[in-house]
């Protein structure tokens, strides 16, 4: 078996073990979603959720934020952690996306990262989810997962991503990463994993070489 038919198989088995595996952070207008994927570095999505209820409801268009008081902002967003870097950020972005692309978020991940504090797993999650196109959204979940399965050796996000667009099925790659992000946190944890439970066990590189030891 190719590591591409590898990879469509395990692509399958997810899907169909997590149907309803959708992006967990909470948004409405397109740009909310930019805001939460930039709160969430370093965060758990849970969190994040409970902090941007509570901002998008005080801060309800592109331009409230572009014009919002910092320390305001700050106070807000502080449970999610580095907060006057993630409040700069997020000011700074919306001003970026009023005078830059018309109020309206681009649809590349070249012009996503020009975007104050956004990265490409940010701007993949904007491709994959807003503009439905191929993307790979490589979080902790995915690198862990994607290197116990034997999809790739690498570690640094870049190259995961490289590795993983090669062979992931492109019109299944957002559902992919929202899958691996529920098997992360159920199954395939970073410690105590549930192998024995796993829908990957007959695929998984990282099993087989336990039960060899």
């Amino acid at each position: 078996m190719t590591k591409k038919e590898k990879a469509k198989l395990i692509t399958a088995k997810l899907i169909e073990t997590y149907p309803e595996a959708v992006c967990s952070l909470d948004f409405t207008h397109d740009y909310e979603l930019l805001i939460a994927g930039r709160l969430s570095a370093q965060c758990t999505d849970k969190r994040v959720n409970i902090v941007t209820k509570e901002l998008f409801e005080k801060y309800p268009t592109l331009e409230a934020f572009a014009n919002a008081d910092i320390n305001d902002l700050e106070r807000i967003i502080m449970p999610c952690g580095l907060y006057k870097t993630k409040a700069k950020s997020v000011k700074e972005m919306c001003q970026q996306l009023i005078v830059n692309f018309n109020s309206k978020l681009p649809d590349t991940i070249e012009e996503l990262t020009t975007l104050s504090g956004i990265g490409r797993k940010t701007a993949n999650l904007i491709i994959g989810d807003i503009f439905q196109k191929p993307a790979i959204v490589t979080d902790t979940h995915c690198i862990r997962i994607c290197n116990r399965l034997g999809l790739t050796k690498n570690s640094e996000p870049v190259k995961v991503e490289a590795d993983l667009k090669k062979i992931i099925p492109p019109e299944s790659s957002s559902r992919f990463c929202h899958c691996i992000v529920f098997h992360g946190r159920e199954i395939c944890k970073a410690r105590g994993e549930k192998c024995e439970e796993c829908s990957l066990k007959e695929l998984c590189n990282h099993l087989k070489k336990r039960s060899a030891d």
